[in-house]
């Protein structure tokens, strides 16, 4: 290993014997776990394999645990603990056993995206573009599935629904919107001509999400596209500009629904679109449908303190909780279940007045939040709760506001000119 001189006048750096930064190689495997996290078909998916090794290698090089983002980690740990104690109570405890620790590992990639982002904000930036590359394949990889576009390609769709590289459609439309919210934010800061190639991954990502047929991803891209949009109007402060957004505005939603229109000219995506399309569906509105099994469930929950034990609801019920903070009363027990409530309020409260901050990575701070309060919205009707990106959400959340703790970034230009370069 040599020491080389930083070429912006910092401290040395260290170098690996083939003579690359130790900074690159770091940012290297950072770039590749947020690449890997959109390949979840099998369990367990590359994505674990390689953050276990990353994780315990970066910790072995020094990696941080601060208190700036203890809430996350107290959180995490009383909300595992949760789910520890009610192990016993499961009618299958090897399975129950291996529910939990999916938990604790989801939470440790958590904690372990907070405390690099915590260290070095700009490392957003790696996590934006392999994030950002990845969703585009796994989306191009759904949409050549949903109409077979070569042998075997039905096996990325699931009841006639785009899945991509992920077990279920409802999980793969919600990956895809925190990429599709950072281009179209782009687009919203800068100029559209200088970005014209964006154009194209960017319809890749919203065909994506329309044709998993999950009014979930749905929601959570109208959700977090409006949020960024408002900020963007919100936050700028040029008479001219604002007035560009708002025809930018006009003229995404034209553009957005020609592209719908034109999904919608071939006879099968208009028969899925007007049976996914009703706001109820009859498993929700059944007698033990979804909504039925909001409140009983909660009303079991009320007699068991340490929950009724991972992966029993579905033995009461006909099907599964499908509601995160249920899940967190019922697998977690009164214990995990409010810390949960107690670390996603917080989490939003914590990250509201980041958003006008001016530091190189408000835009980024600004998608991420949208996204998230979405994710959360989400979990009332989805059960989110071993979701790597929602855990990765959670992690990148903390990791800026530990770093505006630490007063990372605060010598820097007006918040438009900030924004436009993350």
């Amino acid at each position: 290993m040599s020491i080389a001189a930083d070429p912006y006048g910092g401290a040395p750096i260290a170098r690996s014997p083939v003579g690359l930064p130790a900074k690159s190689l770091g940012n290297g495997a950072l770039w590749v776990a947020a690449f890997l996290s959109g390949f979840v078909i099998e369990e367990p998916a590359p994505y674990e394999l390689y953050m276990v090794l990353l994780t315990v290698v970066w910790l072995a090089c020094g990696l941080k645990l601060r208190r700036e983002f203890g809430p996350l980690i107290i959180c995490m740990m009383l909300y595992a603990a949760g789910g520890v104690a009610s192990i016993p109570l499961a009618e299958k405890m090897g399975d129950a056993m291996m529910y939990i620790a999916v938990t604790g590992f989801l939470a440790i990639t958590a904690i372990f995206y907070a405390a690099i982002i915590a260290e070095k904000p700009e490392r957003c930036r790696v996590i934006q573009n392999g994030y950002t590359i990845s969703a585009v394949l796994v989306a191009s990889i759904g949409i050549a599935g949903y109409f077979n576009l070569f042998p075997g390609a039905e096996y990325f769709t699931l009841y006639d629904r785009a899945r991509g590289t992920f077990q279920d459609p409802n999980v793969f439309g919600p990956f895809l919107v925190l990429p599709t919210a950072l281009i179209i934010q782009k687009l919203l800061r800068e100029s559209v001509l200088r970005n014209l190639l964006l154009l194209l991954p960017l319809a890749i990502l919203l065909l994506g999400v329309f044709l998993s047929f999950s009014r979930g991803a749905w929601g959570v891209l109208a959700a977090a596209v409006l949020m960024v949009y408002l900020l963007a109007l919100i936050t700028e402060q040029n008479g001219l500009r604002r007035a560009r957004l708002v025809f930018l505005g006009v003229m995404g939603l034209f553009a957005f629904f020609g592209l719908i229109a034109a999904a919608l000219s071939i006879d099968t995506v208009a028969e899925m679109f007007q049976q996914r399309a009703r706001l109820v569906q009859e498993y929700d509105g059944a007698r033990l449908g979804r909504f039925a099994r909001y409140a009983l469930g909660f009303q079991l929950v009320m007699e068991h303190p340490l929950g009724i034990g991972p992966l029993e609801f579905n033995k009461y019920f006909p099907e599964d909780e499908h509601n995160v903070y249920l899940k967190g009363f019922t697998t977690y027990g009164w214990l995990g279940g409010i810390v949960y409530i107690i670390l996603a309020i917080w989490t939003v409260c914590a990250m509201v007045p980041l958003l006008f901050k001016s530091r190189p990575w408000t835009a980024f701070t600004q998608c991420v939040f949208a996204v998230f309060v979405s994710h959360l919205l989400l979990s009332v009707i989805i059960d989110t709760d071993h979701w790597r990106s929602m855990y990765m959400l959670y992690g990148l959340a903390w990791g800026l506001i530990a770093a505006e703790k630490l007063g990372k970034g605060r010598s820097r230009p007006t918040l438009q000119r900030a924004s436009t370069q993350s």
